[in-house]
Parts: structure tokens; C-alpha cells; sequence
């Protein structure tokens, strides 16, 4: 898939000829080719794509159909051909990544092409923002293989078991469903370190009447998936699911909230109300959720400084939590599209109650 077409459209409203992505991923959104080591400059008429020989034979099947495909080399340069494709485009107003471009590559580039880089102010950023049908399908096929996983994991999972040992299985079940590997480093704790959001898997050991908090995700076509499961093993107290109880609560309202238009605070402030009210507001320390696509974490996003609304179809998750410190912690994700009346959730793993696993 490529959005040649739709950045093309864009330009002349940040009053810009061309645009130079330099971000992989904005290389990938343009193009449909993940490996360029090099450039892709799209102008209001054409588009070319700069690799070297690594990649030229691939970038040519790949993109050949939207861009010029060009190879660098020691004779031709990258910005030698940059300078070439440039005066093709005949382009005056040359935009450039502020938000991920560094300073020293930026005044380097403009040294190398002899032109002044202009912000596109966000221009990626925003037609990233909504996703097209065909990119939420690549984000439904990649949180199937997740929840397949799972669903997998589920089975192996027994006290005795280390954290590192669980998030080798969800890896490696990943990939053997398909996935083209972690749209994240897997989070996977369990005891009191489930009190931790993003406490880092290590050498602890699951004991019976542990929760286990698993947040995870594959790739599908470069897009994302990222889900996470609270579970208990062996058995649960009566305080462990009263809050999970309130944590699926407040996703659910969080989730009734959404729709496009909506300021993501107002999302957040929909599910916080509930754990407020609950007396656990003071254990709910991130956001309500993040958008996602080929980066894990996307604009816009959905927590109490979540000013900017919600853009029609958008891919947000719906992650609220209680985390207990030295005690233990819940956290619920499912990803949702936040469509015109409301939120579409493309997460189908189990989530009703509390799941107490006897794998003996």
C-alpha cells in the first residue's frame, strides 16, 4: 500500500512543493517499501524513492509503481540524486520532518541541497492520524496473531514460571502465527510487579494467587497491534477482582466515550471518573490510551492533556489501570477505531471476568 496520492493532495495546503521524509516510517506510509536507507521526496506531481544496492532490486518491485526508484552509490550520492530529483519536481518550497529530524541533520541537509528546509508543520503526522480501511485491516490481522498467542500462552502458564520465560512463549507464538515480529518490547510481570505499568520481565517467579499482566503485540505489514491481559493463577482474592472489576468499568466507559470529534481528556475523564469515584484515583497515573499504526504510539492521544480531538478513524487503544505499589495492579487494553457515532473495538480476546488460570 502506498499514500503517494493523499500527501501529494496535502502540500499545497502547507503552502510546500515537496516534502523529504527521512523517518522510516514516514518513508514506509509514502511508499509501501520498508528499507530505504536513504530518501523519499514526493512533489506535487512526482515522487521518487533513493536507496542503495542493497535494496534497489526489492524497492524496485515494491514501489516502482508510485515513485522513481533511484540508487546512491559512491559515484552518485544520495544528495547528489536529491539535487537532481529536486529541479524534476521543480521545487522551490522544500518541507522537511521537524518533529523528527535533528537539528544536525537538518542544517547538514540544507548545506548538501543549497536550499532552506521548510516545517510541513505535522503534515505526516496528521494523514497518519486516520487510517484508511486497508491499514486497519493490516491492524486487525495483526491483533488476530496477538490474541492467538494468547489464547496459546494461556495453556503453558503455571507457578514456577519466570516472567521472562512467559514473554519468550508470547513471543515465539507470535511469530509462529504470523507475526513479522514485536510492534514493542513485550511487558510482562507478575506478583507485586504487576504494580509497575511498565515494569520489565525478569527472573521472578509466578506463585500461586499471582496476577500476571501481559501487554504485547505483533506486526502486519509494518502495522501494530498492542493489547493487554490481567490474569490471575491458581486463585484470586476478593480484592483482586473487585478491581479488576472497576478497571473493566472504567474501559468500558472510556470505550462509550469515544467517537471522532471528541477531545481525548474527554475519553480519559470518562473512564478516570469511574476510578475516582471507586477511591483509587490516586493509582491511575497514565493516560486513558495512544494512538497507533506503524509506530506503537501515535497523536492523537486520549489522557487528561489530550486536548486535540479524536480524528475519524483513528486507531486508539483503551488501556486504563489500577496499580497498587508492593501489592499488585490491573491493566485492561483493547484497541478500538474510533469511528463518526462511536468507538468500533477490534479486540476480541476474553475480558468479562477475572481469568483464573489451573494449568497445575
Amino acid at each position: 500500500m502506498n499514500n503517494i496520492k493523499r500527501i501529494q493532495e496535502a502540500l499545497a495546503g502547507r503552502g510546500l512543493d515537496a516534502i523529504l521524509l527521512t523517518n522510516e516510517k514516514n518513508q514506509r506510509y509514502a511508499c509501501g517499501f520498508p528499507f530505504t536507507d536513504g530518501a523519499v521526496l514526493v512533489g506535487r506531481e512526482r515522487a521518487f524513492l533513493l536507496t542503495d544496492s542493497r535494496y534497489i532490486e526489492a524497492a524496485e518491485a515494491a514501489a516502482g509503481g508510485c515513485c522513481t526508484v533511484r540508487m546512491f552509490d559512491q559515484t552518485h550520492g544520495l544528495y547528489e540524486l536529491l539535487r537532481g530529483a529536486l529541479a524534476e519536481c521543480g521545487a522551490g518550497k522544500l518541507g522537511a520532518e521537524e518533529d523528527s529530524l535533528s537539528f544536525a541533520r537538518w542544517t547538514a541537509t540544507e548545506k548538501q541541497l543549497g536550499v532552506s528546509l521548510l516545517p510541513s508543520r505535522g503534515l505526516m503526522g496528521s494523514l497518519r492520524a486516520s487510517k484508511s480501511e486497508e491499514e486497519i485491516a493490516s491492524m486487525i490481522r495483526a491483533q488476530r496473531i496477538s490474541e492467538k498467542a494468547l489464547e496459546e500462552v494461556l495453556h503453558i502458564i503455571r507457578p514456577g514460571m519466570t516472567e521472562k520465560e512467559i514473554m519468550a512463549e508470547l513471543v515465539y507464538h507470535m511469530l509462529k502465527n504470523g507475526s513479522e515480529g514485536n510492534s514493542f518490547d513485550p511487558i510482562v510481570v507478575t506478583g507485586a510487579k504487576t504494580s509497575m505499568p511498565h515494569g520489565v520481565p525478569g527472573d521472578k517467579v509466578v506463585c500461586d494467587g499471582d496476577f500476571v499482566t501481559m501487554d504485547f503485540g505483533s506486526l502486519s505489514d509494518g502495522y501494530c497491534s498492542d493489547m493487554t491481559r490481567t490474569v490471575a493463577v491458581g486463585h484470586a482474592t476478593e480484592e483482586m477482582r473487585h478491581i479488576y472489576g472497576v478497571v473493566l468499568e472504567a474501559q468500558l466507559a472510556g470505550i462509550a466515550a469515544a467517537r471522532a470529534g471528541v477531545p481525548g481528556k474527554v475519553i480519559d475523564a470518562a473512564a478516570r471518573g469511574v476510578i475516582e469515584k471507586a477511591g483509587y484515583g490516586a493509582y491511575f497515573g497514565h493516560g486513558f490510551g495512544h494512538s497507533l499504526g506503524l509506530d506503537i504510539h501515535e497523536p492523537p492521544f486520549a489522557g487528561p492533556r489530550g486536548e486535540a480531538p479524536m480524528d475519524l478513524n483513528s486507531v486508539c487503544s483503551a488501556e486504563p489501570g489500577i496499580y497498587l505499589p508492593g501489592k499488585f495492579g490491573v491493566r485492561i487494553e483493547d484497541v478500538m477505531i474510533v469511528r463518526e457515532n462511536g468507538a468500533e473495538v477490534i479486540t476480541r480476546a476474553p475480558k468479562a471476568e477475572l481469568l483464573v488460570l489451573n494449568n497445575g
